[in-house]
């Protein structure tokens, strides 16, 4: 395989993953808030609707930042985009599970080791869960993308 040449600090995978999920995060802080008072404050959720159109803009995000930044990886010759582009996506779970740590110990009146480890356990499940759905999200996005770029692609 080709030698994949050094690249600056901002374009390694550490700095990459964590804006792919910042941005996503912030667009779904919001109605998470919401979701989170509903689910564990006990508070009634009505805004369907909303909710809605945050997820799609939620998926929407996820894509297309992990297709920029998978641009972004290839236009430098870094031929490994798959396992970063899966981290990328996902990579709103960390951040949704460190809301969570916000959540209970700054919004919620939670208390004891059984809550503690309720809301954790969970949180731990419904994070893993983001991280699984968002980084198949962005992993096939990522995937249509090149091969359609390597499809344009004409050999004389």
């Amino acid at each position: 395989p080709r030698e994949i040449p050094p690249i600056p600090w901002y374009r390694q995978s550490v700095c990459q993953v964590f804006m792919a999920g910042f941005l996503p995060f912030s667009a779904i802080y919001i109605e998470l808030h919401y979701i989170f008072a509903s689910v564990w404050g006990h508070k009634l959720y009505t805004l369907y609707g909303v909710l809605l159109i945050a997820f799609v803009m939620l998926v929407i995000v996820t894509s297309f930042i992990t297709v920029a930044l998978t641009y972004f990886q290839l236009a430098i010759e870094d031929h490994r985009w798959w396992w970063r582009s899966l981290f990328s996506g996902g990579s709103t779970g960390f951040f949704v599970f460190a809301y969570s740590f916000f959540y209970y110990f700054e919004r919620s009146s939670m208390f004891g080791f059984m809550q503690t480890s309720f809301f954790f356990g969970y949180m731990a499940l419904m994070s893993f869960a983001a991280f699984a759905m968002l980084g198949m999200i962005g992993f096939f996005s990522s995937l249509i993308f090149v091969r359609r770029i390597y499809r344009a692609i004409k050999l004389d």
